[in-house]
């Protein structure tokens, strides 16, 4: 019973009541008016905005914006609110025009890539990159290591330039290492145009994921690795394997190879026709 209640029912001075309770008269008179609603209002606002802060940041911003509460008081409600737990910063969901999937019909017209992920023996991740021409449905790289950021996309690009050159535009997702500033200003020095799929729709880009599914069956679920080294020598294997001998039934029964031939024979062909013309 507090000394008020004594008080209304007892009929007591409040002199008499503190006493009995022994208390001060100045803890009888003391009300306490908390309202945290606006603090905790701002420190929402505040983590919402700013996720990755932490108190002494929160606190000079509630300062700055002229908050008389001292440093106590706002840390008792952020930590009752567990913003000491981290929050997950919301993932911006990137708007792409739709990309419809159209068969290209010359070589390095459009190119693929994708990643597949997988694991050694010893549990430590691993990363496939898979490059494709999807005139001819070629796979042009399986390229594996533990980690694959946009530099090393743009050197397996490179690589392949030599002997199989450059495409005109690359069909990918919306990956970090597809999104990357590095990978934008490569491919805009190679005049190469970037065509990204909408978020949610992998069969926009359904050559590739068609040619993913194959080498999964083939590599990556067919045999245990030991080292990366291992994983590197039978994706080279299946590299040759799956262009001269995979036939496709949307080439009628003809190999990757089999289609680059035909290709580069129309190209020629085309070619000799536009000089006859411009001869005569």
């Amino acid at each position: 019973m507090i000394a008020s209640d004594i008080c209304q029912e007892v009929g007591v001075s409040i002199e008499r009541a503190c006493r009995v309770l022994q208390i001060s008269r100045s803890v009888f008179y003391y009300k306490t008016v908390k309202n945290d609603t606006p603090v905790i209002d701002m420190l929402n606002e505040l983590a919402e905005a700013h996720p990755t802060r932490g108190f002494d940041w929160y606190y000079g911003n509630l300062r700055n914006k002229g908050l008389l509460w001292n440093r106590k008081r706002v840390l008792r409600i952020y930590r009752t609110m567990n913003l000491k737990l981290r929050r997950k910063r919301k993932r911006r969901i990137l708007v792409r025009p739709k990309q419809p999937l159209v068969a290209a019909k010359a070589l390095n017209e459009t190119w693929s890539m994708d990643f597949l992920s997988d694991a050694l023996s010893s549990g430590r991740r691993v990363r496939v990159l898979i490059v494709m021409d999807d005139a001819n449905r070629e796979a042009l790289a399986a390229y594996a290591d533990y980690s694959i950021c946009a530099e090393k996309v743009i050197q397996v690009l490179e690589q392949l330039e030599p002997e199989k050159g450059l495409p005109l535009s690359l069909r990918t997702d919306n990956g970090p290492e597809f999104i990357s500033k590095k990978l934008a200003k490569w491919c805009a020095r190679n005049h190469i145009e970037q065509k990204f799929i909408q978020p949610g729709k992998p069969m926009q880009n359904g050559y590739n994921e068609r040619l993913n599914r194959t080498y999964r069956e083939d590599v990556l679920d067919a045999y245990f690795f030991d080292t990366l080294e291992q994983l590197r020598i039978l994706s080279d294997q299946w590299l040759e394997t799956y262009n001269s001998k995979h036939p496709h039934r949307s080439m009628k029964g003809l190999t990757p190879n089999q289609k680059r031939i035909l290709l580069e024979e129309a190209m020629k062909e085309k070619e000799l026709t536009v000089e006859n013309h411009t001869l005569v």
